[in-house]
């Protein structure tokens, strides 16, 4: 009777803590080195919103835009560090860090879709693979968003990769420098915030910076003419990940919660960026801007170069070694490369 009685109080007991834990309101303090009013912005935005809305409250989410409380370089770092709980910025960051972070950033050349892309880290081993890696740090990957493929846009025709000789872009830091390199360009490293004025003073002739609705809303083709579309050279993914101890500390309905609406925030991301990107280019030829569609041939052509790079990058680090594995194993599996 004895044992009846301890038995029934440490249910009780048990009971009322798990009730506590589920009545507690968890604030997470989350970066974005995006814009508050851009499309991703606003995508970040509603993102909170989803989260608060199926928590009931109980778990809300400050986003910090633009980089406002660190670089939006360090964020990673500042989560890591307990200074932000949340980091929405990108892998490709912390290629510094670990050369294994840029094949969960930007593959490059390797993916045609968001959809081809996110089947990786959900059906393709990539999210067990990526949660070593992030785990090694200090946090916990809840996911990707991915926008599609990107445009090189440029004040000279892009029309085939005999077009990269001596062309003088502006590029991202990584593994891009190498591979467009390797075909003959000069990518010079700079800010995302300082292309226009480096197209419209002439310091490059082109730039990798964003898909072509972005770079429009930019006012990129108010300064240069030609385009690549579709794009196949690069489609960045950005993350969300949180300080591992935070994470673990949530209840499991609001760890199940974060992930559900990360994976709704990828869906109706790519979708919508889609409709923006095919929008713009059935417009934007009428503004004077010229779309050059590479040939399969000529697409072979930058992606045998992109995937000679991805094995020279696997090999700087064992991270690296396995992520680069696995994303050509899983290419290979659905018949992206022989």
């Amino acid at each position: 009777m004895k044992l009846l009685k301890v038995a029934v109080c440490a249910a009780a007991l048990s009971m009322a803590t798990s009730a506590v834990a589920l009545a507690k309101d968890y604030t997470l303090k989350i970066q974005t080195h995006l814009s508050a009013e851009s499309p991703n912005g606003k995508n970040a935005a509603q993102f909170a919103k989803d989260v608060e809305s199926m928590s009931s409250g109980r778990l809300k989410l400050e986003m910090y835009y633009s980089g406002s409380i660190v670089k939006g370089t360090e964020t990673f770092d500042a989560v890591a560090n307990g200074i932000l709980d949340g980091d929405m910025t990108t892998a490709g960051y912390q290629t510094g860090k670990n050369p294994a972070f840029q094949f969960l950033g930007d593959i490059m050349g390797g993916y045609n879709t968001p959809w081809e892309q996110l089947s990786w880290l959900y059906y393709g081993g990539g999210m067990e693979k990526a949660q070593k890696l992030y785990n090694k740090y200090g946090l916990q990957l809840i996911g990707w968003w991915v926008s599609g493929q990107e445009t090189m846009s440029s004040s000279v025709p892009l029309a085939s990769p005999a077009d990269l000789k001596d062309w003088k872009f502006r590029s991202p830091p990584g593994m891009e420098t190498e591979i467009f390199a390797e075909l003959g360009a000069k990518p010079i490293v700079m800010g995302f915030g300082e292309v226009f004025t480096a197209l419209e003073t002439k310091v490059i002739e082109g730039a990798d910076a964003a898909n072509l609705a972005v770079n429009k809303s930019l006012g990129l083709y108010d300064v240069v003419k030609h385009a690549t579309y579709p794009g196949f050279h690069s489609m960045p993914s950005d993350h969300l990940a949180i300080n591992k101890d935070v994470y673990d500390a949530l209840p499991n309905d609001l760890k199940s919660i974060l992930n559900v609406a990360m994976q709704k925030l990828a869906f109706q991301h790519a979708m919508g960026t889609q409709v923006a990107v095919s929008e713009t280019a059935s417009t934007i030829g009428s503004e004077g801007v010229t779309l050059h569609n590479w040939s399969a041939e000529d697409r072979a052509t930058f992606r045998a170069a992109a995937q000679k790079k991805w094995q020279e990058w696997g090999d700087k680090s064992p991270e690296a070694r396995e992520l680069v594995d696995s994303h050509v194993a899983f290419m290979k599996r659905i018949g992206l490369i022989k």
